[in-house]
Order: structure tokens, then sequence, then C-alpha cells
């Protein structure tokens, strides 16, 4: 077992045994910014998209699949820019009365809350993403840095080295050898690690999952495709994107089936002569801290999760990790409802989706309906954020849980959630809220308030016995696909949504009754109706 579980054991005992740095503090005076900047270079930017994701393009359709399609199958540069805006482009600003302890900084200008699609740890978005376009693409081939604040792109590099990325894909990558048109995602770790430091890996790799299962449901509401890949030489593309290698991980690459892939076949062309000489970015970006701060598990995690990079797990390799069956507690089934219908426009549910940050309301109680359609968006997420071509695919890695607190028709406890019957399955009965509260690290929300707190569980040692360490990337981004997928599902029902990570891990093993297995608690999902007449301020500019 390498070092990956030894960090998965340390997140796990967190709330008991704190890790190192025990007495960090951030230097909030000296923190980075929350994108990358390379001077010098120019923004091209990028076209509107005003039918990019039609009017019956729903949430459904993107967690359920079943969308409608503009241009069959196939992106352009208008879906592209899209898909960008919609899921990591600033849409607004915000600014509201509630709970969360950074809220008498957010009026200050420089401090503002900016409003994006997909949700981030602490609020501090670190994925960087980069496109690299071939001679398919709409204008002249070159890698570009995606610039959120502006919603354009930053040209890093001229030419066409999609041919890198395809070699560092390797031939069992599903999509790679079909277009010369690529999305790579890297995470630089200081953009995280200055709030967090040693825990920001378990945090950035949840991120990733969020942005992943964005892509991913925008692009099935409208009828699309994308098959990210978690496995590939990433010190390969570290190479081609210039960056450190354990300053900045590079974390997925998405191929993107293309319009104009008539084209492409000359670009095929141009990336074999690129991989006959291989180019790298010069350009740097520029960091605003004046002191960067290196810790010692985040520099392990990268070199642990990084040197299982090209080992692509073989098909069925995750089979043992699977998810355990519900099924196999004896307690009798709750059934539920049909689910409340998830009709919302995706892009109007990703412009309305924020975190409740302690507005929940217990006198007005969930619907079994809307527990209903949460439970099924967040287990459609699990297959949102992670590598579907790996492994075969077809292994489900997460179980959900439910702490029942205040839902018509179900008694308060805590529940398994089985799909297959869309059932509860009772672990313990009782008002779970003491429990809750007590073993809820921070301020920002009264966990008994809530409607209902999901759970998602990952068997994460049996994920990294079955495909090295790398895993953990996969078993963090399921799980952060899986709040994503919350969240936007709750945005379209009309209901608050909050996701937590401090809370005792340990403490929910032992209230779920998961000692005697390998089941990991990762993550809080807080759903319930917000009070009413709520003082906020929205100002919108997408």
């Amino acid at each position: 077992m390498g070092y990956a579980q030894t960090y998965a054991d340390a997140i796990m005992a967190r709330g008991r045994v704190p890790m190192e740095p025990v007495d960090f503090v951030p230097d909030w005076s000296d923190g980075p910014r929350k994108t990358k900047f390379y001077p010098g270079t120019g923004t091209v930017p990028l076209p509107a998209d005003d039918g990019g994701v039609p009017a019956g393009a729903t949430v459904a359709h993107g967690l359920f699949g079943g969308g409608t399609e503009a241009a069959p199958g196939r992106f352009d540069l208008a879906a592209l820019s899209g898909l960008l805006r919609d899921s990591y482009g600033l849409t607004g600003r915000r600014l509201g009365v509630q709970a969360n302890t950074d809220l008498s900084a957010l009026p200050n200008y420089p401090m503002a809350n900016w409003s994006r699609g997909t949700a981030s740890g602490g609020g501090l978005y670190p994925v960087a993403v980069y496109w690299a376009s071939g001679a398919a693409g709409p204008g002249l081939p070159g890698l570009h840095y995606y610039s959120a604040r502006h919603h354009g792109m930053r040209r890093l590099l001229t030419g066409d080295v999609t041919g890198e990325i395809r070699a560092a894909l390797g031939a069992e990558a599903p999509g790679a050898a079909a277009t010369d048109q690529y999305l790579v995602l890297g995470i630089k770790y200081w953009q995280n690690a200055f709030k967090y430091n040693s825990f920001s890996f378990h945090a950035v790799s949840m991120d990733l999952g969020a942005l992943l299962g964005t892509w991913r449901l925008w692009a099935r509401a409208r009828g699309l495709e994308i098959e990210p890949a978690l496995w590939f030489d990433e010190a390969r593309l570290q190479r081609l994107l210039g960056v450190e290698p354990e300053a900045e991980g590079v974390f997925a690459v998405v191929p993107l089936a293309w319009a104009g892939e008539p084209r492409a076949a000359a670009g095929r062309a141009a990336g074999r002569a690129a991989e006959a000489a291989p180019v790298a970015v010069r350009r740097t970006d520029a960091e605003r801290s004046r002191r960067v701060l290196t810790f010692d598990a985040l520099r392990a995690m990268q070199r642990a999760t990084a040197a299982g990079a090209t080992d692509r797990p073989a098909p069925g390799a995750l089979a043992p990790a699977a998810a355990h069956p519900p099924a196999r507690r004896p307690a009798a089934a709750q059934d539920l409802p049909e689910p409340a219908p998830l009709t919302m426009n995706v892009r109007r549910a990703l412009r309305a989706r924020r975190s409740s940050f302690g507005r929940f309301a217990a006198h007005r109680r969930l619907s079994a309906a809307q527990l209903t359609a949460a439970l099924a968006a967040a287990h459609a997420g699990a297959e949102l954020g992670g590598d579907s071509g790996a492994a075969g695919g077809g292994a489900r890695l997460a179980t959900l849980y439910a702490f029942v607190n205040h839902v018509d028709g179900v008694e308060p406890g805590a529940y398994a959630y089985d799909p297959e019957r869309r059932a509860l399955r009772l672990v313990s009965a009782g008002a779970p809220g003491p429990f809750l509260q007590k073993n809820y690290f921070l301020s920002n929300y009264n966990l008994e308030q809530a409607g209902v707190v999901l759970v998602p569980t990952v068997r994460t040692r049996a994920v990294l016995e079955a495909v090295g360490d790398r895993g953990y990337r996969l078993v963090n981004a399921t799980v952060g696909a899986i709040a994503q997928a919350t969240y936007t599902a709750a945005a379209a029902l009309g209901i608050g949504c909050g996701v937590a990570l401090g809370f005792d891990n340990l403490s929910y093993r032992e209230e779920l009754d998961l000692e005697g297995t390998d089941e990991a608690p990762l993550l809080i999902m807080l759903l319930g109706h917000e009070r009413p007449a709520p003082a906020d301020f929205r100002y919108e500019i997408a």
C-alpha cells in the first residue's frame, strides 16, 4: 500500500488527530490570485453562446441522459464557450446575509464574491483549464489558458501540439485519436494550499470532480458526450505546459469531438511532427504571493499519484472496489415516492446554484418527492466525475446515506439509500440533529435545521488496492461530482444546499455502523428549505 493510503487515513482521523502543520495560520494579505496570470499574453474573447443550452435541455437530461442536440454530437467554438462560461466563468456578484465566517470582507470590492456554476472548496476555484487546438479548430492552432475573469483565451503557444497530448494519453484513452481538440485540467496547488495546507490535496481533487461533473451534465443536456481521462503521461504534459511538477498537477484530459473533424487529418499529421520535436510553453505564471510555502504531505501526494500516471487500469480492475449494495442491511426498506421533476434548464440551474451557509429553516419540511429527486441526482452524479473509460467502466464506487431531520413521510433517523428499489433502509432511528451538530467543526451551518444531510462513502482502500495511488484522484473526483450534481438538482428543485468537509469522519463511520467495512464518509451535503425573504444582493454579468 502506497502513501495515498497513509494520507487517506490522516484525512479520516483529522477530527481527532490534527494534520501537520498543526499551528498553521493563513496569511490572507499575501494570498495568491484565484486565477493564473501570464504577463504579455493577450486575451481573445470567446463568442456568445445564446443558443448553447436549448430551453429543453433540463437538469434531468444532464443527469440521466436523453438531452437535445444542437449540433449532432460535436462541439464547436460556441459550444465550447458555453461550456466554459456556464461551468467556471464568472456569472455575477453576490452578497447575502448568512453565517459564513468571511461575510465581513465580502462587501469590499477586492474580496468580492463572484458566482460560478461549479462549486469549489473554500470558493477558491484552483482548477486551470487549458485548450489545445489543432488544425480542425476555428483558428490558428495553439495552446491556450482559459481566463475565467475575462471569459477569453490567453494564447500561451502557437502551433499544433495536439500530437503531444495524444501521445501522452495513449491509444487506450477513449476518443483520444479521433480529434485534435483537447481540454487539459491542471491544479496549481498554492491557490488552495495557502488556506488549507496539507488538507488541500483532498479538497482540490474534489474540485476537479465538481468541474468534470458540470461539464458532463452540461454536455449530456445538449446531446453531447465527453470522456475525461485521469490516466496519462502526466510528466509529459507538465513539460508541455511549462509547469513545475510539484507545484501543479495535471489531473485530467478531455478530448472533444469537434464539428471540424474532416480537417483533423492535417492536424494529426502536424501532431506527429510535434511528437518528433517536443515543444513547451515558455511563458510562466506570475505569482502574486511574496512567499510560497510547501507542505510535505501535499508534495508527497503529488509524487505518489503521479508515479502511476501511465498505468491505465485494465478492464474490470475496479470491480473489487465497487460500492456494497445497501440491501445487505436487514432492515426493511421504506419505499420513496416518484421524484420531484428536475425540469429547470441546465444553464438556469447552474446560475442559481449557491451555498446556503446557515439559512436553513426546519419549520419548512422537505417533501419526500424532493428527497427522492436529490438522492437520484447524487446517485447519478457518481458517474459524472471519473474516468469512465478506465477499468472498463461499470463499477459504481459510491454509496449514499441520509440523515433525515425534517422530511414529510420519513421518520427522523439515519438511512442507507437503495437506488435499485428507490428506497431507504434504516440504520438507526431517532433525531440525528444532536449528533450532526456535535461532529461539525465550523459555525456556518446549523445541521439540525437542514431537512436532510446526505453522505457519500467510497471504499477508498479498495480503490487504491485495485488501481494504485492515482486512484485517490478518482475517489475524490467521484465525490466532487456527486456534490455538484446535488447542488444543481437543489437549484432546480428550488431548495437550499450546502456542502462541507469540516466534520469528524470517524464519528460518521461509527454512527452509520460502517466500522466493519472499508467505506469512508468523505463529504456531507445539507438540503432543505431556507428562511423566506433573504437579504441578498445579486448583480448578473452573464
